[in-house]
């Protein structure tokens, strides 16, 4: 039997990088969601709003595998007031289930296109995003204790891929030689009474990811698109295996697009500086106030402006201005959002 699946995605710029990135992002979660092989695709109809012209949305299917499928690319009839950046998918299977037992794929501003399937499809997830030391992490572990989900801190990926990169004398500039290295960097978690451990190749470097070092790496290894499909793959899978709290800087945006509460916290550039000061302080790290606040401004700078998946808001997330509060108030705030959902 042939079944149809439908889907829908929008990107951020009118770039190849951004095109590419965000319909595999579609397809993957069309695969996933349905339970289905590349080899089961039978064909594969895109179309693009008319201000998406730099690349075919089809490449990126052949990049996932998708080789034997008929793909075609259509640039769609242009409609005033209708959505803008888009990439549609209507994608054509064999398979045993039957039509209405096939999950439909709207993601980022294209959930607003279908408000029905998205709500269907959402998942026991919390996604909490925001800039360098708004609270995400500390916050989160507290959200994921009192639910009983499992916390996972994405950007401990980052950070130990960046740290990789430190340790092995691998230039941090050079995207070449970042690449190059992955298939050498192996990242495990493991949960001890819910809270996240990260494994570097055998070793815990749970402790050692939280260096000014390990932060700036991170913030350079996250621009590169190899590195995060690496990582938000692995993160997805986690999200698929076990209800989480997962905070990052894509979350919303990228990795857990259908998650069910979907949180951004923010905070002065100060406060933020000073709670990053303490931290370090807590752990016995040396550390400079104007070296710190120098680093969170270029880390801002960095995670908003990379071409792929920026750091920025969620259309469906929950803002929340966490200067002057405590954590206890942050998370009673979230966790009556969460109550509300």
């Amino acid at each position: 039997m042939n079944c149809c699946i439908r889907g829908a995605v929008t990107v951020e710029e009118n770039s190849k990088e951004c095109i590419w990135e965000n319909t595999k992002l579609m397809l993957n979660q069309i695969i996933n969601e349905n339970n289905i092989n590349t080899d089961d695709i039978i064909s594969i109809i895109f179309t693009c709003t008319r201000d998406l012209d730099t690349a075919y949305p089809a490449v990126a299917a052949r990049e996932l595998g998708i080789v034997d499928a008929s793909l075609m690319c259509v640039q769609e009839l242009y409609v005033k007031g209708s959505l803008e950046m888009c990439v549609r998918a209507s994608v054509t299977v064999e398979t045993e289930k039957k039509q209405k037992d096939m999950k439909h794929i709207y993601l980022k501003g294209a959930q607003k296109l279908r408000p029905d399937i998205v709500k269907k499809s959402k998942t026991e997830a919390v996604a909490i995003d925001g800039p360098a030391g708004s609270g995400k992490s500390t916050v989160a572990k507290l959200i994921a204790k009192e639910l009983g989900y499992i916390y996972a801190d994405t950007g401990a990926m980052y950070r130990a891929v960046g740290l990789y990169c430190i340790k092995n004398g691998i230039d941090i500039e050079n995207d070449t030689e970042i690449i190059k290295a992955l298939p050498l960097i192996n990242i495990d978690l493991e949960f001890v009474n819910g809270l996240q451990k990260i494994i570097l190749n055998g070793s815990d470097v749970t402790d050692e990811i939280r260096t000014q070092p390990a932060a700036r790496a991170a913030s350079k290894v996250a621009a590169i698109s190899e590195v995060r499909v690496m990582l938000v793959d692995m993160q997805k899978k986690i999200a698929e295996k076990n209800k989480v709290v997962m905070d990052g800087r894509d979350i919303g945006t990228n990795v857990l697009t259908n998650a069910r509460v979907k949180i951004y916290l923010d905070a002065a550039v100060e406060e933020r500086a000073k709670r990053r000061c303490n931290e370090l302080k807590e752990k016995g790290i040396a550390f400079d106030y104007d070296n710190v606040i120098e680093e969170i401004v270029k880390r801002d700078e960095n995670d908003k402006n990379r071409k792929v998946n920026p750091l920025k808001i969620a259309d469906d997330a929950e803002v929340i201005d966490t200067t002057g509060m405590t954590i206890e108030q942050v998370k009673n705030k979230i966790m009556d959002i969460i109550r509300s959902k």
